[in-house]
C-alpha cells in the first residue's frame, strides 16, 4: 500500500455511527495504538512496534487529522467538504502551517532495497534514533498528507455524497460517487423512498 494512503485512512477515523451521527474511531490512546500498529508496514522506519500512544500523542494526532481534513475539504471544492467538517473546519492557511511544521520535525531519506529474489522497493529510514516518537509519527503523518495533496491524487480525492457519510476517498473511475458500495446501495435506496414518497 502507497504511504499516501496513511492520510486518507487518518481522515477517515471520522466516520458515520450507523444512526445518522459522527464516530471517532480514534477517540482513545489505546484506539490510536491499535490503528498505528495496524499500519506499521505504512509507518516503517517511523513507529517503534511497541510504542504505545498516550493522551499527548493523541492530541498530537489528532490535531494532524483536523489539518487533513481541512486541506481535503479544500482539495474537494467547488463540490461540498464532507458533513462532518462542514461547520468545524479550520482556516486552510492554519492547516498548512500545521502540516509542514510536523513534517519538518525529523530529517528523513529514501534507500533503495533490492532482494535478488524481489522486486526493488523503497523504504523511508530515519538516519538516526529519534529522540521524540512523537514527533517522528507527527512528521509521518504530515509528510503523506502533503504527497497525496501535492500529487495528482488530489484531482481524484472526493467527499462521500452518501446520506449520513462523512468519508473521503480516491475516485477510481470518473462515476465513482461513494466511497464503497455500502454507501452507493444507501444512496439508491434514499433516491429510491425519496421518489415514491414525494407526492
Amino acid at each position: 500500500m502507497d504511504e499516501r494512503w496513511l492520510a486518507l485512512e487518518l481522515a477517515v477515523t471520522i466516520c458515520h455511527d450507523g444512526n445518522g451521527g459522527v464516530a471517532d474511531e480514534l477517540s482513545t490512546p489505546t484506539q490510536l495504538t491499535a490503528w498505528l500498529r495496524d499500519r506499521a508496514e505504512l509507518l516503517e522506519g517511523c513507529a517503534d512496534p511497541a510504542f504505545r500512544a498516550d493522551p499527548a500523542t493523541l492530541s498530537v494526532v489528532l490535531s494532524i487529522r483536523q489539518a487533513v481534513r481541512a486541506l481535503f475539504a479544500r482539495a474537494v471544492s467547488p463540490a461540498p467538504p464532507s458533513s462532518a467538517d462542514a461547520h468545524r473546519l479550520i482556516p486552510a492557511e492554519e492547516a498548512l502551517n500545521r502540516l509542514n511544521t510536523a513534517a519538518l520535525k525529523y530529517p528523513t531519506s529514501r534507500q533503495l532495497f533490492w532482494d535478488e529474489r524481489e522486486s526493488p522497493r523503497l523504504r523511508t529510514v530515519v538516519p538516526a534514533p529519534p529522540a521524540d516518537p512523537v514527533g517522528l509519527l507527527s512528521a509521518a503523518l504530515a509528510r503523506s498528507a502533503i504527497d497525496l495533496l501535492g500529487g495528482p491524487g488530489r484531482e481524484s480525492l472526493r467527499a462521500c455524497t452518501a446520506p449520513r457519510c462523512v468519508r473521503y476517498f480516491l475516485q477510481g473511475h470518473g462515476r465513482q460517487e461513494f466511497c464503497k458500495p455500502s454507501c452507493s446501495n444507501r444512496a439508491r435506496a434514499a433516491r429510491h423512498y425519496q421518489r415514491h414518497h414525494q407526492s
